[in-house]
């Protein structure tokens, strides 16, 4: 069995990380670090893991080696315990953003700070598999993109790949996003008072995630955030032309070759139906990022939609997929959970 420890177990990310290891047919979850609440039962934060575990959680100084070690912290902290996790774990998977992009100016503008680890933004893998998978296969350091980033990047790359429009003139994407994407210390933001009913426009502009988008790509992208009511769930709409003499034909093989192979993208674009394009609600709790497109065929515009459970497939699942990959292990191992509807 493979020794994995959990990093930020607390948060929303820390506790679908545990809630997908602990049931892991391959992996033991030796320690849930917490700096909030060390020595306390998991179950006491997390309760739908009553049943599941009686572990505790421990301080950072507690952790002894292990194999693996999921990085859930906050944003900015990595890079200035990178060296202390890289000497305990073999294999480091960061779920924070602080190795996402690999250019310092980049990340300094996005971030708005400087970066503590410049050295070792070139050795982090994306943890994409869709994208990078060959690459995941003999890496020890991997950074999970953002969960917009992941659902935009999703729903573009077929075209990006297949050459179906102009690069140079880029994306223009609008995300919504539920409320745990702030995390489980948000502030007053998120308060049921201001969060309740409301369509908030956080980011409407310079949204880091556009910046991923950007370098998992190679083409311009322009994103605005906003926040819904929902608790979970992300949906990307991206805008764009096709380029001349592109047509539905090749839309439809594009995304279909694409994706024909990948366990966790469905290609959703149905002519009739609720759900008939992606829609996050039916895959809260799922590894799955649904796809899909509606074209304009009098003038070429076209609207891509990615949705996806934040928590899972935007985080905790995708970096469980990335482990199995890079262990060698079928690549569903504790992710076959199908969703739930109605919800």
């Amino acid at each position: 069995m493979m020794r994995v420890v959990v990093a930020g177990a607390a948060g929303y990310i820390g506790g679908e990380l545990l809630r997908l290891l602990i049931g892991h047919p391959e992996v033991e979850v030796v320690g849930a670090v917490s700096s909030r609440f060390p020595g306390k039962r998991v179950d006491g934060v997390h309760p739908n893991l009553r049943a599941s575990t009686d572990m505790l959680f421990c301080s950072a100084d507690e952790v002894a080696e292990c194999d693996a070690v999921f990085l859930a912290l906050p944003h900015r902290a990595v890079m200035t315990q990178i060296e202390y996790w890289t000497q305990r774990a073999k294999l480091v998977i960061d779920l924070t953003g602080d190795f996402r992009l690999n250019d310092t100016k980049v990340f300094e503008r996005y971030y708005g700070s400087e970066h503590r680890a410049p050295h070792l933004l070139d050795a982090f893998v994306p943890g994409l598999p869709e994208l990078h998978r060959e690459r995941l296969r003999g890496t020890d350091l991997i950074s999970v993109p953002g969960c917009m980033a992941t659902a935009g990047v999703l729903a573009l790359h077929p075209l990006v790949a297949h050459e179906l429009i102009d690069t140079e003139a880029g994306v223009q994407l609008d995300a919504r996003t539920g409320s745990s994407g702030s995390g489980s210390t948000a502030g007053p933001a998120n308060l049921h008072a201001e969060r309740s009913g409301a369509m908030r426009v956080f980011a409407p502009t310079g949204h880091r995630h556009e910046a991923e988008i950007s370098q998992h790509l190679g083409i311009p992208a322009a994103m605005t955030a906003t926040g819904v009511e929902a608790v979970r769930g992300v949906q990307t709409i991206a805008h764009t032309t096709l380029r001349p003499g592109v047509g539905k034909s090749d839309l439809r093989r594009a995304f279909r070759e694409q994706y024909a192979r990948e366990p966790f993208v469905r290609v959703v674009a149905h002519q009739r139906g609720i759900f008939r394009y992606p829609d996050p609600k039916i895959l809260l709790g799922s590894n799955y990022c649904d796809v899909g497109y509606a074209l304009d065929e009098d003038t070429g515009r076209l609207t891509t939609i990615g949705a996806l459970d934040n928590l899972v497939k935007g985080g905790a699942g995708n970096a469980v997929q990335c482990l199995n990959i890079r262990m060698g292990w079928p690549e569903t191992f504790g992710l076959t959970f199908p969703g739930l509807h109605p919800l």
